[in-house]
């Protein structure tokens, strides 16, 4: 018998339509029910691809005698924190205040108002570790509930209160300087893990934006200890089992401090902002270990995260079935010497067991060991061949499920890190999958409809399916993350549309997501009222709503000339002067943001016929520069430029800015490097161009253009 989720979009729903538990989804009816009976909600917020909502699920929500006590005595609300980011990251802040800690699955026992009162994470069905059982914390809340109401409630709305309150101040008088860029970084250093790569200690996330700033800061200064710092750091990263040796892509995180182990999850967001990473760096040195990493972990995304819609799906789980059929944990990447030995033979199986540091105990658990490849191969053609029969071997294990709603902040950063690595690394299928993928998003998430149609809106939706939107509304991170996917496709496409969607976001960003004082809201102005309005300036796991539209309103403005965009940018940017010295793992994006900003950031315009070999070369020299938030912006001269080239959902506009008033030098393409519209003498020589925007020859690794 299927529950009230049966109807839902969502995949993590959907996983509990047929739980004996009575789930509502998030909305009126659901605390409309509560208040009518007089019970507490239960509020359960995890996601698909989440491990320890999965043990849960099977322990305590699958339980029929569970169930019927939970069923008697409270509403209880499943919630997708990937749908809803606002619902998870109000409560999130009530768990964390209450009890030191998050996590998901998040376990919040609230009033029919929506009031928390009780909150916690993952609970077993019996006691153990200090926690209490699942059935046992059911009956103590009733029995709170029950007599002791008033005053458990008190000490809810002290905490409600509390979170509710104006915080003010997050904003500053002015952008940071380098003073604070370099304090940041020498903070960064002493947290730097110089024996292991990353920062802190275990569990160990992928530092995305903390490595983007500090690229940023080593093309701004050359700083020689920023750069060593991403490039031991991607090394590691990349060699140890975080990273998937045989299909490419990374897990969500490494559990231990040396990046073997990994949590098995595989997610949009992560791959999107690593293979940003990879090809930056590639840019910066010519490395040729990160282009490899760059491109695989982006075929990756194209193969096994790419939905039918030309969009890309959220996740992959953590959780597939091993040999004897039991749901576990890795048990898709995970491999013993006497597996390898199966599919290779013993000779080459034994030759992998030592490249891959599989061992007889295991890395891992049940004597199963993660692949690993911590020096390269002494045998490369062997090595491609072994690695090649072990993914085809894989591919015949039962898969990890795939969450495949398509979230559209994770698809502006997929279309951003495919759109620069098809134009850099010369793969027109990744600038086309990141197209697709922006099509997709204008053509369902920002309400047009039908692919085809040139009727479209400027609210986007946070989600979609199968090609139909989702009912929930986007948050800041999706018009800031998409705006930024955006202006990447305008960068490497020359597509004046793209320039123009993106400056519709941003243009809500502005009208519905900002508070008079500069300070940004993660949800708009119109959107559904919670206990508090959602407003976190710190990365996550991505980077924050707020630094994430102050970059894309500095590259809008940068193309456009737009002095309110830029003088929002500098305000949100406010923030980062106080905060990047003091914790700069928490604001890494903003780092970055602030970096282009003390840069210009440079402006470069290449005029010229876009089949020309010499506009082509100058295009390449563009598109290869390291300065900081550089924009790029390709097209004829102003005399022959009429409308876009390639007019999307109706939209054909007028060229931009930065292109206007240029022409040909002597007849010939010219590049142009501004800063906020003060121009060099233009020049049609790529080697001036590169010197000019700290391009390095993308044919000689590193050395520079001169």
């Amino acid at each position: 018998m299927t529950n009230r989720l049966a109807g839902s979009t969502s995949p993590y729903l959907l996983q509990h339509a047929d739980n004996p538990v009575d789930w509502w989804p998030w909305g009126d009816a659901a605390f409309e029910e509560a208040r009518r009976r007089d019970v507490p909600i239960l509020l359960s917020v995890g996601y698909a691809a989440c491990h320890w909502c999965h043990v849960m699920a099977h322990e305590s929500f699958e339980d029929d005698a569970v169930a019927a006590y939970l069923n008697a005595h409270f509403v209880a609300v499943k919630v997708d924190r990937e749908e809803r980011p606002d619902v998870d990251a109000v409560y999130m802040e009530a768990t964390t205040r209450m009890t030191g800690q998050g996590g998901w699955p998040m376990t919040v026992f609230c009033t029919p108002d929506g009031q928390p009162f009780y909150c916690g994470t993952y609970f077993p069905p019996a006691p153990r570790h200090g926690l209490p059982g699942f059935r046992q914390l059911l009956e103590a809340v009733v029995a709170t509930w029950r007599s002791r109401r008033d005053e458990v409630l008190a000490g809810g709305a002290k905490v409600v209160e509390e979170l509710a309150a104006p915080r003010g101040g997050l904003v500053g008088s002015q952008p940071p300087g380098a003073d604070e860029l370099d304090a940041a970084a020498k903070a960064l250093a002493r947290d730097h893990d110089a024996e292991r790569g990353g920062f802190g200690g275990a569990p160990k996330f992928p530092p995305s934006m903390v490595l983007e700033f500090l690229l940023r800061r080593h093309a701004r200064t050359g700083a020689h200890d920023s750069l060593a710092m991403v490039e031991h750091t991607c090394a590691v990263m990349a060699r140890g089992g975080m990273y998937d040796q045989l299909g490419g892509g990374f897990a969500r995180y490494a559990v231990d401090a040396d990046w073997v182990v990994p949590h098995f999850e595989k997610m949009l967001y992560d791959n999107a902002l690593l293979i940003r990473v990879y090809t930056h760096l590639w840019r910066t040195t010519g490395s040729g270990f990160a282009r490899r990493i760059a491109l695989e972990s982006a075929d990756f995304l194209v193969r096994e995260l790419r939905t039918p819609e030309g969009g890309f799906a959220s996740a992959l789980d953590a959780d597939s079935p091993d040999a004897s059929g039991t749901s576990t944990e890795g048990a898709f990447y995970a491999w013993t010497p006497a597996q390898l030995s199966d599919v290779l033979g013993p000779e080459d199986g034994s030759w992998a067991a030592e490249l891959f540091a599989v061992t007889e105990a295991g890395t891992f658990e049940h004597g199963m060991s993660v692949l690993q490849l911590r020096a390269d191969p002494d045998d490369p053609a062997r090595y491609d061949a072994v690695r090649e029969r072990l993914f085809r071997a894989r591919a015949k294990r039962t898969p990890p499920a795939r969450d495949d709603k398509v979230v559209a902040a994770w698809n502006g950063l997929a279309i951003a890190a495919l759109a620069e690595a098809g134009a850099l690394f010369d793969r027109p299928d990744l600038v086309d999958a990141a197209i697709a993928a922006g099509d997709l998003l204008v053509s369902v998430h920002l309400g047009a409809a039908g692919p085809e149609a040139d009727v479209w809106g400027d609210r986007l939706a946070r989600t979609s399916r199968d090609g139909r939107a989702g009912p929930n509304a986007g948050v800041l991170e999706d018009y800031a993350d998409v705006a930024e996917g955006f202006l990447a496709l305008y960068a490497v496409t020359s597509d004046d549309a793209w320039l123009t969607f993106a400056g519709v976001l941003l243009d809500v960003v502005l009208g519905h997501f900002t508070a008079e004082n500069g300070e940004f809201f993660d949800t708009a102005d119109d959107a559904e009222r919670l206990f508090r309005r959602p407003q976190d300036p710190t990365d996550n796991a991505t980077p924050s709503g707020w630094t994430a539209a102050a970059g894309a309103l500095l590259t809008y403005a940068a193309y456009t000339g737009a002095a309110d965009h830029r003088d929002a940018a500098g305000v949100a940017l406010g923030l980062v002067r106080s905060l990047g010295p003091r914790a700069p793992r928490a604001i890494g994006w903003g780092l970055a943001v602030a970096e282009a900003w003390l840069d210009g950031p440079r402006e470069i315009a290449v005029v010229g016929d876009a089949e020309d070999a010499a506009t082509l070369a100058l295009r390449r020299v563009a598109l290869m520069a390291t300065a900081p938030g550089a924009v790029v912006a390709v097209g004829p001269p102003t005399a022959d430029a009429t409308a876009s080239p390639a007019a999307r959902h109706g939209r054909s506009v007028a060229p931009v800015a930065l292109l206007r008033d240029r022409s040909l030098q002597g007849g010939r393409p010219a590049a142009y490097v501004c800063r906020h519209f003060v121009c060099r003498a233009p020049t049609g020589d790529p080697a001036q161009l590169a010197a000019q925007v700290g391009a390095r020859d993308p044919e000689s690794p590193n050395v520079p253009v001169t």
